[in-house]
């Protein structure tokens, strides 16, 4: 049987993380850090975490926090922000021992203009990437110590690995779809496929399931790299994108998979 036959009734059961589109603009102009307490210092270190994480968001590009002048910029995070608001991650929970609302962790979520920010893109390099974005259709081959699998979104090989992955794509404004078990279990899907294919190949898929574009990889452990070898591969625009990243957790492996899309997608460059 061709791959193309094979891959024909490719369906998808979930989608994951959250696209921006044209009534979630203001999502992209907004951004979140985790602080201690609501003083002044931390909140400092806040503003700093926050305007890198909107800085990639806004313009797809995780390189942008390397351009010269980020530096300076981050240096006044604070006076970039339109305002700010805190939510107590133990809301509900009482004060205990000798503990203070400033041992506390909250979430600090800044909201900027699209007036400031923008300049700050231009200086920088980049412009805002206010498109929908495309959901991506995320092939994953992953072999571990004991065995093989392709990650589903029914599945229950590993958990975990929906869960970063939806996580991955939050900060990015991404939305990611995986198979569901029936199609992988049909035989349309197994490591094979997914690590030999060429991108092209699974771009046709996405389009008839829940995904806009098709992310390929495979995931395997490695006792000599003390951990994730990642290999990525995406075709866009008509150009085959391919990156690896060696050594480090699936966590951050996803990462290095969803930013590298991000990059592509955004018009950036490559990965």
């Amino acid at each position: 049987m061709t791959m193309s036959r094979v891959l024909l009734p490719f369906l998808f059961a979930v989608s994951l993380g959250g696209a921006a589109n044209a009534d979630g603009i203001d999502r992209l102009y907004q951004s979140d850090a985790i602080v201690t307490g609501t003083g002044e210092v931390n909140r400092q270190i806040g503003f700093r975490a926050c305007l890198s994480e909107v800085l990639v968001k806004l313009s797809g590009d995780a390189t942008i926090l390397d351009a010269p002048g980020f530096a300076a910029l981050e240096a006044e995070a604070g006076s970039f922000v339109s305002s700010f608001s805190y939510r107590d991650r133990l809301e509900g929970v009482p004060i205990h021992d000798e503990q203070g609302t400033h041992d506390r962790p909250h979430d600090l979520t800044c909201r900027y203009e699209p007036a400031t920010l923008d300049p700050l893109l231009a200086k920088l390099g980049r412009k805002p990437w206010l498109e929908p974005r495309p959901v991506i259709t995320v092939l994953l081959a992953v072999k571990d110590q004991r065995r093989r699998f392709v990650l589903a979104s029914d599945g229950d090989e590993s958990p975990y690995m929906a869960d970063s992955l939806r996580a991955a794509a939050a900060p990015l404004a991404l939305s990611v779809a995986l198979p569901d078990r029936a199609t992988v279990a049909g035989g349309a899907l197994d490591f094979a496929a997914i690590s030999q294919a060429n991108p092209e190949k699974f771009a046709r898929p996405a389009m008839l399931g829940k995904g806009d574009v098709t992310l390929a990889g495979t995931l395997v452990w490695s006792d000599q790299a003390r951990g994730w070898i990642a290999n990525w591969r995406m075709a866009s625009n008509g150009r085959s994108y391919a990156w690896q990243v060696s050594g480090v957790s699936f966590d951050d492996a996803f990462r290095n998979a969803l930013r590298g899309a991000a990059r592509i997608l955004s018009g950036n460059g490559s990965p």
